[in-house]
């Protein structure tokens, strides 16, 4: 299901442009998106897509899971830039560890926030069939802070019919895939469902390459992003290459519009019609895939700051992978100056300065004399210091910033002093810094450094364009 909204917005919107298709399309009610939304910073559009994993309907018929309730299987992030001639689609680990605002539930009530829980647990508040994207779209602008200007739901049984409306997609495995792979509680390898090497599939074969998990790579979810990224590159590769004339796109325009659910904002013809045709000019080279900063922090994934807010920063200042200037009205220049030859991002590339900030400082391992020496460091850098103590446990890891109401922005500045340091929203007031034993076993990773104003190299890096080869990159492990 990952990355399938470039692919059915384009289709659903052109193809009602050629061929005049009408009727209802599926929306979710917009009462659930939060008040306190992020304002709206790029000439660009962001695009939540979320791949839904409901065994209700006909879904039931493609097997997985089991249960009623809606949860997420994928999402990530499409962000369409200024000049409406590039894209980058950010994914977002299902089993990341994020904080989860308020969300209204189906009885129309707004639960508590919760901290450090699995993302895809957004999707599932209230536990509905159809899920609850609203509340995926709060938790995605208030882990990234960008505005999103439309949510899409895409589900099993649309993505299946999608794949064989279009013909099927080219896809390449590394290796042999037996029936056990993709259902790992069989006792025996099964039948072979998949040859090494490159081959086309659709329908319920390509519903199961996107879901395959074990056996391949590292077994893991961030292994399969990969493959779903190269899948989504690969399919919309297919479409282009037919052709957006009524004949390739009738039986494409039908499917599209059965397979997703939108918000409010995209919820007829010609508001459809309307984003699809701002896409049509983004060409196979400049479609780029990524997958948000990232390290494994016991079974669950961590988001990776500092690098993950520079991310965000630079689609909020339209800048692409490669650092190019992206806006309405860029010409394409690199990221070390702006169109005015000023500093591209002057808020992200300037020292650290923590005047008007305290934090209190909390030692999580046994190294003694670790929150003196980062109090030490706070200090150095205009922040007030109120307390250093030693932490309720002492096996942390990794060390986390966590922060009262209204105090997002200076934990995120605090976080620039500890290299590879989370965020968390906690009950308490103020800002607390709890070191682990990442920062004991290097001090001076980040000392302050300024926040690059592009793409973080190691996210650049492993970026994958539309028109790479199907057979490169495809997992970790």
């Amino acid at each position: 299901m990952f990355g399938l909204s470039f692919l059915v917005l384009l289709v659903a919107g052109v193809g009602w442009a050629y061929l005049k298709l009408g009727g209802s399309i599926d929306t979710f009610s917009a009462d659930g998106i939060s008040d306190n939304r992020p304002p709206g910073s790029s000439q660009g559009q962001n695009v939540l897509v979320i791949g839904s994993d409901s065994r209700s309907g006909d879904n039931s018929k493609l097997g997985g899971g089991t249960g009623a309730v809606g949860r997420s299987d994928t999402a990530f992030l499409l962000h369409v830039y200024g000049d409406h001639r590039h894209s980058v689609a950010v994914s977002i680990p299902r089993d990341a560890l994020v904080d989860i605002p308020a969300c209204k539930g189906p009885d129309g009530k707004w639960t508590a926030p919760q901290h450090s829980v699995m993302f895809n647990g957004a999707f599932s508040v209230g536990e509905t069939a159809e899920g609850n994207p609203a509340c995926t779209q709060n938790t995605v602008e208030h882990l990234t802070g960008l505005r999103v200007d439309h949510t899409v739901v895409v589900d099993f049984a649309g993505f299946s019919s999608l794949t064989s409306a279009v013909g099927g997609v080219q896809v390449c495995l590394p290796q042999d895939i037996y029936q056990r792979d993709l259902s790992p509680k069989r006792t025996t390898r099964g039948a072979k469902i998949f040859t090494k090497g490159p081959q086309t599939v659709s329908g319920q074969q390509a519903l199961d390459y996107v879901r395959l998990r074990h056996g391949i790579g590292d077994g893991s979810d961030i292994g399969r992003i990969k493959r779903q990224q190269a899948f989504v590159a690969s399919l919309i590769k297919k479409v282009k290459s037919q052709g957006l004339n009524p004949t390739a796109l009738l039986p494409l325009a039908n499917a599209a519009t059965d397979a997703m659910t939108v918000d409010p904002g995209l919820g007829s013809a010609d508001r459809l019609l309307s984003f699809a045709m701002s896409m049509k000019e983004i060409d196979l080279h400049n479609t780029k895939f990524v997958t948000v900063p990232w390290r494994y922090e016991g079974a669950r994934v961590a988001i990776v700051e500092p690098d993950a807010d520079a991310l965000w920063a630079a689609l909020k200042a339209d800048r692409t992978v490669d650092g190019k200037d992206a806006s309405a009205d860029g010409s394409g220049k690199s990221s070390d100056h702006g169109k005015d030859g000023r500093p591209a991002s002057p808020t992200a590339d300037t020292p650290v300065s923590g005047k008007g900030i305290s934090v209190a400082v909390y030692n999580g391992t046994t190294v003694r004399g670790l929150a003196a020496r980062a109090a030490e460091l706070l200090r150095s850098r205009d922040f007030t210091v109120t307390n250093t103590a030693t932490a309720s446990s002492q096996d942390r890891t990794s060390t986390v910033i966590e922060y009262g109401p209204g105090l997002k922005d200076q934990a995120a500045t605090t976080a620039r002093l500890f290299a590879g340091a989370r965020t968390s929203e906690s009950g308490t007031a103020g800002i607390q810094v709890i070191l682990g034993s990442d920062y004991a076993q290097n001090p001076t990773a980040s000392a302050g450094a300024p926040t690059p104003s592009t793409v973080p190299s190691a996210v650049a890096d492993e970026a994958r364009s539309a028109d790479d080869d199907p057979c490169a990159d495809l997992s970790y492990g």
